[in-house]
């Protein structure tokens, strides 16, 4: 009996050893990965700044045109050292990143809940569909036009185009996500009693929740589209007006600059969103491509 529990203590320490050196080597395998995928970004952002910069140095794409790294840089400091004629570029970024959030939260707010309640309602669908593709159809410059004249040159009309370009992105996938929902699964909870409100809650929303936040990814950069067009067509601060004006004096290099800027705000809120993902769809497990993801 006692050699009997030795032999299976023994065969349950190697099924923990080899579970662990099972562990050990994936991990190892992810770091690896991360790391050649980490060096093969850096080496395309050499390659292509690099490449950027030897080409305008040499005279082949012509600086004046299309700016070049190292003045971009240039202006990259001098935009956070001596500012612009509208005041210190961190009062710009502020503004425009006041706009684009609070048309993305607009946007989102609005998008999802016309899309969970015409995609609940075939009826309220029928209705309201028609007039909701009509607008989407209408430039979003004219959009952005007709709310400068009617607001001025304020926040508000900024807000505004922001929130309409978030809004169709975030409408149209929660309508497609609450009409990919199982009924049969809709149809057995209200069997079992459920209201419509507990539906909603627990099996609709909850459903489309994986469109709605792939959504996100996207609606907060057309947010901030939004802002910086809005603000291009007129504004008294904003990253969009240092854009306009440097286009009117043909510095490619200051609008570039402000690209960077926005590129680097735009990656920080993908994080967020990331995070915000992560939260809200722990309960789900992951699938092949979201396993294999960066």
């Amino acid at each position: 009996m006692t050699a009997l529990t030795h032999n299976e203590t023994r065969k349950g320490e190697k099924a923990v050893d080899t579970e662990a050196a099972a562990k050990d080597a994936g991990r190892l395998k992810a770091r690896r990965r991360s790391t050649s995928i980490w060096i093969g970004r850096i080496a395309l952002a050499v390659a292509v700044v690099g490449g950027w910069q030897w080409f305008t140095t040499e005279g082949w794409v012509d600086k004046f045109f299309f700016g070049q790294p190292s003045e971009i840089w240039d202006s990259l400091v001098r935009l956070f050292t001596e500012g612009t004629a509208f005041g210190t570029i961190w009062e710009n970024l502020g503004v425009t990143a006041q706009e684009a959030f609070l048309g993305f939260l607009l946007g989102t707010t609005v998008g999802v809940v016309l899309g969970i309640l015409l995609g609940s309602n075939k009826y309220l669908s029928a209705v309201v569909g028609p007039y909701i593709r009509i607008v989407n159809s209408i430039p979003r410059i004219v959009l952005g036009s007709i709310f400068i004249v009617a607001f001025g040159l304020g926040v508000f009309p900024k807000i505004l185009l922001a929130a309409v370009l978030v809004f169709f992105v975030v409408f149209f996938n929660a309508f497609q996500g609450v009409r990919e929902v199982d009924q049969n699964l809709v149809a057995n909870v209200r069997v079992l009693g459920a209201s419509p409100y507990q539906v909603a809650m627990h099996v609709t929303i909850p459903s489309a929740m994986t469109w709605i936040i792939a959504s996100l990814h996207t609606a907060f950069g057309f947010a901030i589209i939004g802002a910086l067009v809005a603000e291009v067509l007129g504004a008294q601060k904003g990253i969009g007006l240092i854009i306009s004006q440097a286009q009117g004096t043909f510095d490619p290099n200051t609008v570039f600059a402000c690209m960077v800027i926005i590129a680097v705000v735009t990656l920080f809120a993908e994080s967020l969103i990331n995070m915000l993902e992560h939260r809200l769809l722990k309960w789900r497990p992951p699938n092949r491509s979201e396993a294999q993801a960066i």
